[in-house]
């Protein structure tokens, strides 16, 4: 899938989000279920040995190669191949990973990291400090054309090898934050072709990959991390996107772990004997996404109007059952530092106020538009469906059109050419900045072409802060423009459910789009 640069760091769709129901209040419950549901074990001890096979929506048609890979699907797979010197755990922390510790200077501008002793790469050769190096200055484009391979990175001034086992990286600007891109995978210098063959020092080695049917790993028998060894000895990712295959596959036996069901295929197996349903967090930011440089877009009254005419509610209930959360601006809860959940209220559904809006703005009879949509989403297509329903209300005709995964990350988010879309955005890393840096006017990721002075103004003072709390502050505050501007219609954090095969055990949610198969175990009954 890569499209060239401008679709650098992309992370969309379905990571694995809280659930909500009854008659407790909503946002006290998200926490709750956040921290009940990260991890859901089977019963049974586990087992060292077997196998399983993960049931994925797509095939991987991005790179292999983990500092140009883009989409989530192809992220989620190699997380268990590559490592950084840091890693994220399930609680949202960052640990210490091909590295044994690292210190921050207090301005934020240096980086120093002491690494392990006798870290392998999957080909058996063992990780040198150079190869750290080589990695850092291959993200920034230091060793390459000048053009960073991973967007932060360009933020590195020099890299250097203080000892044969310490590397101290330099930036340009004060941020404090730069930890969290530091998950970014260590790779050999001597690699050839990372795209085809690739190498890391993850719990499992890369064996082989079909296109349009599946990828295979195995566990790596000299992982550096001996007490959190795989346990399985090999994992297949099957391409299995056909809703009714999904379901034919889980039942029939032919796939172990399908990990984003939506409720009507969730609703399909549930009294399946041999399945089990598990809940978790999603971790994104859905929305109908606007064009803000494309008629009728560009004014904020259309936008405006557009919130006030849908029903967030409706759209849960419609879709999942009421499962989910709202959201209000670009942010999910469980960057709960971050998270403003007294945005979700800010349009509540009024026809009057909408209509009023529209007429304003010089469309007392509404307009057509047409919502763009990836294909082999249906969670979106559902999405798309309710609010054209909805958005008739207050006379806007709203055509779905629905296009290929690799047509919409051209079409759609590198050349902009769209009116309005449906998806849901991740996060790269654990930091404000993954989810509100895309929208700053110069952001090569700024698809929906929001521009706003004071926006830009916040995030440069984000980026020479290294004051957590005023960060915080100030990520409010860029939140809370892009609701006010509408910048696009939030709906919200999805809902999702994953399958697991009975016999199966370890199954760990993370607040990033991981898949972490290390965990995951067979159970002796």
């Amino acid at each position: 899938m890569k499209k060239g640069r401008m679709v650098k760091n992309l992370l969309l769709l379905m990571a694995l989000t809280l659930v909500l129901g009854g008659c407790k209040d909503k946002k006290d419950e998200q926490k709750e279920s956040l921290t009940d549901n990260r991890s859901q074990e089977a019963t049974g001890e586990p087992i060292m040995g077997g196998s399983i096979v993960v049931g994925i929506p797509q095939d991987l048609e991005d790179s292999l190669d983990p500092h140009k890979s883009v989409a989530a699907g192809t992220k989620e797979v190699l997380f268990n191949i590559y490592e950084g010197l840091v890693k994220p755990d399930e609680e949202g922390n960052y640990k210490d990973a091909v590295a044994k510790n690292h210190e921050i200077s207090e301005d934020g501008r240096v980086y120093t990291f002491a690494l392990r002793e006798n870290v392998k790469f999957h080909d058996g050769s063992t990780v040198t400090a150079q190869d750290v190096k080589y990695s850092i200055e291959r993200c920034a484009g230091i060793n390459g054309d000048g053009t960073p391979l991973v967007a932060a990175f360009s933020n590195v001034e020099k890299v250097e090898i203080p000892d044969e086992k310490t590397v101290q990286i330099t930036l340009k600007e004060p941020d404090t934050e730069f930890l969290a891109y530091l998950i970014v995978a260590v790779v050999p210098e001597h690699a050839k072709d990372l795209d085809k063959q690739p190498v890391g020092t993850g719990p499992f080695t890369y064996v082989s990959r079909s296109p349009q049917e599946n990828i295979v790993i195995q566990k790596f028998g000299d992982y550096w991390d001996t007490e959190n060894q795989a346990y399985l000895d090999e994992v297949t990712f099957k391409v299995v996107g056909d809703s009714n295959a999904i379901v034919t596959g889980l039942k029939g036996g032919s796939i172990d772990l399908y990990p984003r069901v939506n409720s009507t295929q969730s609703a399909q197996v549930k009294d399946d004997s041999n399945l089990t349903i598990l809940e978790g967090g999603m971790n994104l930011v859905q929305a109908l996404y606007l064009n803000n440089s494309e008629k009728p877009f560009d004014d904020v009254k259309v936008r405006q109007a557009m919130c006030y005419a849908v029903n967030r509610q409706e759209v849960l209930d419609m879709m999942a059952d009421g499962k989910g959360t709202i959201i209000g601006s670009s942010m999910f809860p469980a960057f709960e530092k971050y998270y403003m959940s007294e945005l979700a209220d800010r349009y509540p559904q009024d026809i009057e106020k909408a209509k009023k809006l529209l007429t304003e703005a010089g469309y007392p009879d509404g307009f057509e538009m047409t919502i763009t949509v990836p294909n082999n989403y249906q969670q979106h297509i559902d999405t798309a469906q309710v609010l054209a329903e909805q958005l008739k209300q207050v006379g806007i005709q709203a055509e779905i059109q629905l296009i290929e995964w690799d047509s919409w990350l051209s079409d759609v988010y590198a050349d902009r050419k769209f009116q309005s879309t449906v998806v849901g955005v991740d996060a790269a890393y654990l930091s404000g900045s993954a989810l509100l840096e895309r929208f700053c006017s110069e952001s090569d990721k700024n698809f929906i072409n929001y521009k706003n002075a004071e926006y830009d103004t916040l995030y440069e003072q984000v980026r020479k802060s290294v004051d957590d709390s005023e960060q915080i502050q100030l990520y409010k505050e860029m939140e809370t423009l892009l609701s006010e501007d509408a910048a696009n219609v939030y709906i919200q954090d999805m809902a999702a459910e994953v399958v697991l095969r009975k016999g199966y055990g370890g199954y760990v949610f993370y607040p990033l789009y991981v898949q972490d198969m290390a965990k995951i175990y067979k159970t002796a009954e």
